[in-house]
């Protein structure tokens, strides 16, 4: 019996077709970006924050060589692109995953012009890349605050240190 693709995977989107998809979203459109390495109670607390400022919610994640340059260890990002898209994509907050391999999501910002930008409450809003330009247009740019604080890179620390003291 074949079995048919998950249908979240409908939700990504590369780079090249999202002029074509962004027609078909909800708007106000909110746009975030991140890793979003191995996915955790803050990230999904998060995104549905996010996706609650409007009525759809664009994700663009870093790809794996993006992540590499922000120095965050040799070995991340754990689960490459195509996981993470897949994972986010199944979130029900979530309406479109796309990437961007620049070390900021500028551009892509700039070609979707979200109505509502927002990013974790470790940003302050004059630090958002894009926040300008979207307050501009007559947008909004919102700092979540954290509701938990979890972390991929402590979760990978803790997972490390619990396999050290079992060798």
């Amino acid at each position: 019996m074949a079995y048919p693709t998950p249908q979240f995977e409908e939700k990504i989107c590369p780079p090249q077709a999202l002029i074509e998809r962004l027609g078909r979203l909800p708007r106000p459109l909110v746009f975030t970006n991140g890793c979003f390495d191995i996915l955790h109670r803050g990230h999904v607390s998060y995104l549905a924050q996010a996706r609650a400022l409007g009525a759809g919610l664009v994700v663009a994640l870093n790809t794996d060589a993006s992540v590499k340059r922000q120095g965050k260890g040799d070995d991340r990002p754990i689960n490459p692109l195509a996981n993470r898209a897949a994972v986010i994509a199944s979130l029900e907050s979530v309406s479109l995953v796309t990437w961007f391999d620049e070390d900021t999501p500028a551009d892509l910002i700039e070609l979707i012009r979200p109505d509502i930008l927002a990013k974790g409450g470790d940003w302050s809003i004059d630090a958002i890349v894009g926040a300008e330009q979207t307050l501009a247009r007559g947008g909004q740019v919102h700092s979540i605050p954290f509701l938990f604080q979890t972390s991929t890179t402590a979760m990978i620390r803790k997972i490390r240190h619990d396999e050290e003291r079992r060798d």
